[in-house]
């Protein structure tokens, strides 16, 4: 029945300034939609920012977030990027599974806390 994802929302404080952490930290595009929200881009899927009461059909807070996004680059590349950018790095690189197998992942925060994950497959599973 399901094929992909195509967005998933996160609730952060500052829409601005989480834009900013995004585009600077993992080179996504930020977009304005839909009567002023925000949307970040990156390969085919899109992460939509959204501040506390903004929807009211979800159970929202801030922080809550946890998701993993794939790179092509390496792990060493990663981790090398993340500090040079000033991301305190919370786990990685350590081994994990994705959904198509073994990845290698790396664990910061963003500014409101959600826990982010930027992962890599082996050339293998690629």
């Amino acid at each position: 029945m399901i094929d992909s994802i195509d967005h998933i929302v996160l609730s952060v404080r500052d829409i601005g300034a989480a834009s900013e952490f995004f585009e600077r930290v993992l080179g996504m595009r930020a977009e304005t939609f839909a009567g002023g929200r925000t949307a970040l881009h990156f390969g085919d899927q899109k992460i939509n920012l959204q501040t506390l009461g903004q929807e009211t059909r979800n159970h929202a807070c801030i922080g809550s977030g946890d998701l993993c996004l794939i790179t092509r680059w390496g792990p060493d590349r990663v981790v090398q990027h993340l500090l040079d950018e000033g991301v305190e790095i919370i786990e990685g690189p350590v081994e994990k599974t994705g959904a198509l197998g073994p990845i290698t992942s790396i664990y910061f925060n963003d500014l409101d806390g959600n826990l982010i994950e930027v992962a890599s497959y082996e050339k293998e599973t690629r």
